[in-house]
């Protein structure tokens, strides 16, 4: 990173609460939507968090210390439960360096937000919830040992880096139009040295011609970015045959939904599955929408941003 970029100088590296080195304390987000070295991830000896033993406190470690916060579910940390039951829920059990990446990467998220436009949500917890586990919901529909998954519109990061975290042996794209979300970014997978991720700065549009990512994906996704049939006009040139495209909503989708089921034959998807997110903290009517890509998208897709703005499809 360069000392110009809002985090300030080189990047602090993660550290994980087992190193021998001092360690100190330390919709989705109301956003409009708008149209047109040695691997720290996931090591040490995997740890139930839904355990009624935890006692410990845990640590964020990294740039902009805060104090420790009490992991172990209480009626102290009400949120942090419902974080920790919606992981049992899914059927994950983080290692404690993974618990910590998500603690430390929370941290840095508020901490640029005070610099740079990332996100809406400024309360700690929620952001364990309406980012963390809302990113993490996808496992409810798209699962498997190993998958290439592009993130379009990634911002702050979400959907894509919550899944990496939990699933480090993806190898995940983060697309981001934006420069200095770009640096956050960078930033933070630096940081935490989250390995076989990478973002690219650019557009959906413009790189979806390029021989290199088009098709190229088992798995596309995009969150907050814009209305289906545009979704669908974004994502579709990136995914293989047979391929999953996922996008998670809330609120009334019915004229969306139906225009985007138009839009999806015209760019060779087909939609399969509309599968309500009932984890804790986000029973507010969101959804997943899955569609499957059945034919070749055709070349003359994505069109530009202006075009697809003007006509949009479905």
């Amino acid at each position: 990173m360069s000392e110009d970029s809002p985090g300030g100088g080189k990047p602090r590296p993660y550290i994980s609460r087992n190193s021998s080195a001092d360690t100190h304390n330390v919709n989705w987000d109301g956003q409009p939507q708008s149209d047109p070295g040695d691997e720290l991830q996931g090591g040490g000896k995997p740890r139930p968090y839904i355990s009624g033993n935890l006692s410990t406190n845990m640590r964020n470690v990294g740039v902009g210390l805060v104090p420790a916060r009490q992991t172990s579910p209480s009626p102290q940390n009400p949120t942090l439960q419902a974080f920790l039951e919606g992981l049992h829920r899914l059927g994950l059990e983080l290692t404690e360096q993974q618990l910590d990446q998500f603690l430390w990467y929370r941290q840095e998220l508020l901490d640029w937000n005070t610099r740079i436009n990332l996100t809406a949500i400024t309360d700690p917890e929620e952001v364990m919830i309406k980012h963390f586990l809302d990113s993490l919901s996808l496992l409810l529909v798209y699962d498997v040992p190993d998958a290439r998954l592009l993130d379009i519109g990634a911002g702050a990061g979400f959907p894509g880096l919550p899944l990496k975290i939990v699933r480090p042996q993806w190898h995940v794209v983060l697309l981001e139009a934006t420069g200095k979300k770009v640096k956050f970014l960078q930033h933070i997978i630096e940081a935490l040295q989250l390995k076989d991720v990478v973002v690219v700065h650019g557009r959906a549009e413009e790189l979806a011609h390029k021989a290199e990512y088009r098709g190229s994906f088992d798995v596309v996704t995009a969150r907050a970015v814009a209305s289906l049939p545009t979704l669908l006009e974004y994502a579709a040139p990136f995914c293989y045959l047979r391929g999953q495209i996922i996008f998670p909503k809330k609120g009334d989708l019915a004229e969306e939904l139906a225009r985007g089921k138009r839009a999806a034959s015209q760019v060779g998807a087909r939609f399969k599955a509309d599968v309500p997110v009932t984890l804790p903290g986000l029973d507010d009517g969101r959804r997943l929408l899955v569609w499957e890509q059945v034919s070749k998208c055709p070349a003359q897709f994505p069109r530009s941003g202006g075009v697809m703005a003007k006509k949009p499809l479905g």
